[in-house]
């Protein structure tokens, strides 16, 4: 029986008991002191352990559907497997050549997307709510018949080389996929990088033995959002049910981090280009770590919007570049806090300089209370933003879930966000904001 999920429950203090006066300006209100509440799923399980969540909420008549494998490279032993076993799965089945599945789901107006990750690799479907009957069979066939041919392994392994060399001559794709591999090392799955030779030795075999072992009898979640059909569950199980999924352990890789010894980088990519990429990163905890909400909270002021430190000192003081910004990486395993940037390569040195400045700045002084007002507005208006809609929420429950969390995790950060002191903020910088521990990337 399917349950009505409502919305994100916001509420506002009365301005007037019989109306409003619209002489009068109605009173600010806080972001931080609105009432929010997380909307809760529908949890079921196909007769093969397939789980399956749903958040039928909404006003537009359409839906999404995410299905997510434990198949991202961290379970391949061969780099790039895992990626190109994801894209070419629309590209054909035993049944269905490549023009035929796409043909298929554009007649629906529908679309059908592929995503590779670390951990994880997605399918996702958005239609209208009334075709995924006629949609959700042909998932199955993909997730199922996929045969890989060799003309379209051969036309995949053209592209990626193409694009490989369009994007080595970008400093900022150079800098993304170098400081990943000085952090977590080369061979580790977060620091793997692709090489333009590694396309020509991918072998049909190999993709389709990746397919046999993490699709068709791998572990699958399903996320469902939107107006969803009543029988919606009944489709899933006709579809879904009775593959082969969920029904042999998979192996518990374990990688190991091998860090580059050293921790300051400087590499020349183009000789012509008159900007340089700056990287910083160092490690940290996961998700599931107790400084994991109040770092969110710290980061957000170093650099984690266009009010934060770093913003306002290297763009809006110094103008060094358009953009700066520092966030939480979103692995499952570990996570890192990375700083990135484009500027003027005359610059770069200076830039740097800045960036360290304002770390030690959070290490010595204590934040004024405005700011830490600020960024709490902020942050729960972020919240509130990803709150609005089922697309939205089903993706924040689909982060915790994949994760190991619990709505639990969600109240917790909330009152961190509200509750966190500037002499909290001031401890966790001193221990995360050394500058000692951070890798250090320049790319000109």
């Amino acid at each position: 029986m399917t349950k009505t999920i409502q919305a994100p429950c916001i509420i506002m203090p009365k301005i007037k008991e019989r109306g409003i006066d619209r002489k009068i300006s109605p009173p600010i209100v806080d972001a931080a002191d609105l009432h929010i509440e997380l909307p809760k799923y529908e949890k079921h399980v196909l007769s093969n352990g397939v789980e399956v969540y749903l958040f039928n909420m909404g006003t537009q008549d359409t839906l999404m559907v995410n299905w997510v494998f434990d198949a991202g490279n961290w379970y391949e032993e061969k780099n790039l497997v895992a990626s190109a076993a994801n894209h070419l799965l629309k590209n054909g089945t035993s049944m269905k050549n490549a023009f035929a599945i796409n043909e298929h789901f554009e007649f629906y107006g529908s679309y059908l997307n592929r995503n590779c990750y670390s951990e994880t690799a997605e399918i996702s479907l958005h239609c209208i709510s009334k075709h995924v009957q006629e949609l959700l069979p042909v998932v199955a066939e993909i997730v199922n018949e996929s045969i890989f041919p060799e003309e379209e392994l051969d036309i995949y392994k053209k592209n990626m080389q193409q694009r490989l060399k369009v994007n080595l001559q970008k400093n900022e794709f150079v800098a993304g996929r170098m400081i990943d591999a000085y952090l977590f090392g080369e061979e580790h799955p977060y620091g793997r990088y692709s090489k333009e030779q590694e396309y020509e030795f991918l072998q049909q075999n190999e993709i389709k033995d990746f397919f046999k072992q993490y699709y068709q009898n791998g572990k699958l979640v399903v996320f469902a959002a939107g107006v969803l059909p009543g029988n919606l569950i009944q489709q899933l199980e006709s579809s879904f049910g009775k593959l082969n999924l969920r029904k042999h352990k998979l192996p518990q890789n374990t990688n190991s981090f091998h860090p580059a010894s050293e921790k300051k980088y400087r590499i020349q990519n183009s000789a012509e280009g008159v900007q340089g990429s700056i990287r910083l990163a160092r490690y940290f905890p996961n998700r599931r770590h107790p400084d994991f909400p109040r770092m969110q909270v710290l980061n957000n002021i170093l650099g984690g919007f266009f009010g934060s430190r770093l913003m306002n000192n290297i763009r809006e003081d110094k103008g060094y570049t358009y953009g700066i910004n520092s966030y939480l990486m979103n692995h499952i395993q570990t996570s890192a806090l990375l700083v990135s940037t484009e500027v003027g390569k005359d610059v770069c040195e200076p830039a740097l300089l800045e960036v360290y400045r304002e770390m030690d700045r959070l290490c010595n002084e204590p934040i004024t209370e405005e700011e830490l007002r600020l960024t709490r507005n902020y942050l729960i208006g972020s919240i509130l933003s990803e709150l609005d809609g089922p697309f939205q929420v089903a993706a924040r429950w689909k982060n915790y879930i994949l994760n190991g969390l619990t709505e639990e995790y969600f109240y917790n950060s909330i009152g961190t966000i509200r509750g966190i002191k500037p002499i909290d903020l001031q401890e966790v910088a001193q221990k995360y904001l050394r500058k000692e521990e951070f890798y250090e990337l320049v790319v000109t």
